[in-house]
């Protein structure tokens, strides 16, 4: 087995998890990649090579990796849930032109004040999503 084969399973092994092929294939697709995909989209990803995978089956891995937090939901659209294997804390910028994704470390941002809030309001955390063009729109 490579390192990088054995990381992934002690990770998962780490947080309970049991080691099924398709679990597997799920996160470590999402570890090798940084643009927030859909389920559908990691779903065409594993079956491109040898179509072995189902949306029932990729849906609730992804949940399992969730629950354990391993992946998270980043909702940045109206309808639309994508997967982000970073679950450490950060912001996101989502270009209006054509829709990439990129990640904001969060000390980029200066923090927020988040006494100025409500009183009554129980606050928990927060993420900041960035909207703009990116630089490869501006150049077209």
């Amino acid at each position: 087995m490579s390192s990088q084969t054995d990381q992934i399973v002690a990770k998962l092994k780490s947080r309970g998890l049991r080691v099924t092929p398709q679990r597997f294939a799920v996160y470590a697709n999402l570890l090798g990649r940084c643009d927030h995909p859909t389920a559908d989209d990691i779903l065409s990803d594993l079956n491109q090579a040898a179509p072995t995978s189902s949306q029932a089956t990729v849906y609730s891995s992804l949940q399992a990796l969730r629950e354990v937090n391993l992946v998270r939901e980043v909702l940045l659209e109206e309808g639309v849930c994508r997967y982000d294997a970073n679950v450490g804390p950060h912001h996101h910028f989502r270009c209006q032109s054509c829709g990439a994704i990129a990640d904001i470390p969060w000390e980029t941002l200066a923090s927020l004040n988040l006494q100025t809030l409500s009183p009554r309001w129980q606050i928990e955390g927060y993420e900041v999503t960035v909207r703009g063009v990116c630089d490869r729109c501006q150049t077209q």
